[in-house]
């Protein structure tokens, strides 16, 4: 495979050029998996018919001037990833309308969707003009990798972690764990978080057994198809967001589905996916099951 052939990977640019972290893991991932690298700026514009009083730039002379502050924001952000890694092959593209939209959009035909977080408030996620991620992540058909604008301490050796509950979504999550901890060389964390109902079970053994037949089966035969992966995985008792965030705190990435046996019916995103991009303080990468693409 050439370095130009392939989906690529793209990434959401911030305007702020101060915030490079997601960039860097997106130059870095273009970079192991030898495919291209896309970078999309999204501006959302005034209506054509806004004219401003008080002698304000008009509607045309403001869209002028946001159009060429983006285009120096890509000509920079495009600057950064040559540096970083001189064989990628990568270009910019600006766009018009809210990033979640233009994302999406260009989630269609994507190895990857990478953007930044930086921690809004479960409020400020769904009530501002930042709500980029969730609406993202609902609807893309390929993984989005989420990744905290302040770097995070990694531990050695490196290791990955990814949510298992026995559905669909997490071993699609499961798969794609194994390719990216493979990649890097690491180890994988597999973690089957049980959280016992309010009222109690009978037999808290045979629920425990029965998560570890779970874990096991979701494992099972992936171990054959990347024998270099060294695979830890165990049964944790709790809140499946509390545990993951925790587990994960020191890692190069936790990995989960979009949806999995913890969500509400009719949601679009399940409950763990998003309480861990609230928590989790390392990158998080959100799996879609084949179906839902």
């Amino acid at each position: 495979m050439t370095r130009t052939e392939g989906t690529p990977i793209v990434a959401g640019i911030d305007p702020d050029p101060g915030k490079r972290t997601a960039l860097a893991w997106a130059a870095d991932e273009a970079d192991r998996r030898h495919l291209p690298l896309l970078l999309v700026l999204a501006q959302n514009v005034p209506t054509p018919g806004y004219r401003p009083a008080g002698g304000l730039p008009s509607w045309e002379e403001w869209n002028k001037a946001l159009h060429a502050s983006g285009e120096r924001v890509l000509k920079e952000a495009v600057a950064f990833v040559e540096s970083r890694h001189p064989q990628v092959p990568v270009s910019g593209l600006l766009a018009e309308g809210h990033p979640a939209w233009v994302l999406r959009e260009q989630a269609q035909n994507a190895t990857e969707v990478v953007l930044g977080s930086w921690h809004l408030s479960a409020l400020q996620e769904l009530f501002t003009s930042a709500a980029v991620t969730l609406p993202l992540i609902a609807h893309a058909p390929c993984p989005v990798v989420v990744v905290p604008e302040s770097e995070h301490i990694t531990q050695q050796p490196p290791y990955f972690v990814v949510g298992v509950d026995g559905s669909p979504h997490s071993a699609a999550a499961v798969d794609f764990a194994f390719e990216e901890t493979a990649l890097r060389g690491a180890i994988l964390r597999a973690l089957y978080v049980w959280h016992p109902p309010r009222l109690g079970v009978l037999d808290e053994d045979a629920a425990a057994q029965d998560c570890r037949r779970l874990l096991s089966e979701t494992v099972a035969g992936r171990t054959a198809a990347h024998p270099e992966v060294e695979l830890h995985h165990e049964v944790v008792q709790g809140h499946p967001v509390q545990v993951l965030a925790k587990a994960s705190e020191h890692a190069l990435g936790l990995v989960v589905g979009t949806r999995g046996h913890g969500g509400f019916t009719g949601m679009l995103l399940g409950s763990v996916s998003q309480g861990v991009l609230h928590y989790a303080r390392c990158p998080v990468i959100t799996v879609p099951h084949a179906h839902d693409q």
